[in-house]
């Protein structure tokens, strides 16, 4: 089913990422880590629909959306950062294999953060954040989308790598068996996983040699 949601608000969270706040139609549902099929109210638009995540939680009145843009796709998110308050979007229904199921290690390349944004938010309400991991790979320190809120929902258990930036305070590099050990990553509790799919194919193998049971890794592939 479809829904056409009217724009509420839009702000730059970063270079690159906008935040949208929008209607939540009546009744809709979805839990943490869910995205749906995303699409401009606009001319040439409507039928070019794109997989986004929501970064509020089902109790929330309103729908957010936290969208990375990439002006060498083929132009949707471009899109996305040229709407203003008042203008329209259509979703459908939420759909996406990714949910809490316990304590453990969040593992995100770039905008595949979003999901675990929801979960933490929704883990951080119910006071039940405390004892899981991030580990969250960017190219440069401009790009680490909600790094505040991260750094203080998760503390010492916030790991962040950049690969493109040699910077004090993170690692250099690419998220790897090293760096997850470096970081006591845990395997005998889940692992949620999202990212570019080979990022996601690659770590999936280096969880599996350091001892993660497939049955603990969540990831949407």
């Amino acid at each position: 089913m479809e829904h056409r949601i009217e724009l509420k608000k839009i702000e730059h969270i970063n270079h690159n990422v906008v935040h949208l706040v929008a209607d939540k139609p009546k009744g809709y549902t979805f839990h943490p880590g869910q995205a749906t099929e995303v699409s401009i109210d606009k001319e040439g638009w409507k039928d070019k629909k794109r997989p986004f995540t929501f970064t509020s939680l089902p109790e929330d009145h309103e729908l957010e959306f936290t969208i990375k843009s990439y002006p060498s796709h083929d132009g949707v998110t471009e899109q996305i950062e040229q709407l203003k308050v008042g203008d329209h979007m259509w979703i459908g229904d939420a759909w996406g294999a990714i949910s809490y199921k316990g304590k453990g290690a969040f593992i995100a390349g770039g905008a595949g953060i979003t999901p675990f944004i929801a979960i933490m938010k929704d883990l951080k309400r119910k006071g039940e954040l405390e004892g899981n991991q991030l580990f969250f790979g960017n190219h440069k320190e401009k790009d680490i989308i909600y790094k505040n809120n991260l750094e203080a929902w998760l503390g010492n258990q916030c790991h962040l790598i950049l690969s493109e930036e040699n910077h004090e305070d993170y690692d250099h590099g690419q998220i790897d068996k090293d760096f997850l050990k470096k970081h006591n990553l845990e395997t005998t509790t889940p692992v949620y996983l999202c990212g570019p799919p080979p990022m996601v194919e690659a770590i999936s193998a280096t969880l599996y040699e350091m001892g993660l049971p497939k049955s603990q890794l969540v990831t949407e592939a």
